[in-house]
């Protein structure tokens, strides 16, 4: 379970980590992996999901399928409630 919710955490801010860490990556790697902008976020994503199964495993909770579904759940989480939100407010 805490697994699942680390990697919740981990899409939730995968995103804001574009700048302090995914470009300094960049920026190393530059030389032998060029990366065009738009797979910054993608960089981004694969770091938190990679702390967040680390964290998974020191806690000894959630197998990989939790750790993916969490980080999916995550990355997508605003849009999701965004989503239930508009479809409670159409029922009113």
């Amino acid at each position: 379970m805490w697994g699942f919710i680390v990697a919740v955490i981990a899409g939730f801010i995968a995103p804001q980590l574009e700048g302090p860490v995914t470009r300094p990556l960049e920026k190393a790697m530059r030389a032998y992996v060029p990366l065009e902008s738009g797979e910054l976020r993608l960089v981004s994503f694969i770091v938190a999901m990679l702390a967040a199964g680390v964290l998974a495993e020191l806690l000894h909770s959630g197998s990989a399928f939790w750790v993916i579904l969490g980080g999916a759940v995550g990355w997508f989480g605003t849009r999701i409630v965004a989503a239930v939100r508009k479809k409670v407010e159409a029922r009113r």
